[in-house]
């Protein structure tokens, strides 16, 4: 099976690579689609003028190739 449209690695971003620690990240959810939602990934809680806010500064999750299935299905269960 063709795998390209689960994969893409936007090596022009000035950004790239966001995360240390991988070698090939995939761009294809470079803004977290599971951000409001209690996901598999790397966050931790914060607080911020007197409110708590999800930190995903050391999460790599949605960079994973091989997450972009897990992802995916998290999605179709909203």
């Amino acid at each position: 099976m063709n795998n390209s449209g689960k994969f893409f690695a936007n090596r022009s971003c000035e950004y790239y690579p966001c995360h240390k620690g991988i070698e090939d990240i995939n761009c294809m959810f470079c803004f977290c689609p599971l951000y409001n939602m209690d996901c598999p990934g790397n966050y931790i809680m914060k607080e911020k003028n007197g409110r708590m806010i999800k930190s995903c500064i050391d999460c790599t999750f949605p960079h994973i190739r091989e997450n972009y299935d897990i992802i995916m299905d998290l999605l179709r269960e909203l």
